[in-house]
């Protein structure tokens, strides 16, 4: 599944070419192109879906929807190691 994720800008690299930005999702962080939003500023928070920031979103939004997905586990599912995601969805498969 790939998600639209609430994420905090934590870094702007102006001299890139597409402009890019670290995005904090949770404690998680990733590059993401921010050349839809190129006058957002470090410390705010935008929607980024597959490596592109797409919106600004307000600060309690997006703090209360990184705890929801924390919760459901798509954080995990989306940030988290493929391989252990695998290994142990094949050991709980051995188990039930």
């Amino acid at each position: 599944m790939c998600l639209a994720v609430p994420g905090k800008v934590v870094a702007i690299d102006d001299g890139a070419d597409p402009l890019t930005g670290l995005i904090d999702f949770g404690g998680v962080r990733k590059q993401a192109c921010l050349e839809y939003l190129p006058d957002v500023r470090v410390g705010e928070y935008v929607i980024v879906h597959v490596g592109f920031a797409l919106q600004r979103l307000d600060e309690e939004s997006a703090r209360a929807s990184l705890e929801l997905f924390g919760q459901l586990g798509l954080l995990e599912e989306e940030f988290g190691d493929a391989w252990e995601q695998a290994a142990r969805q094949e050991s709980g498969r051995e188990v039930q």
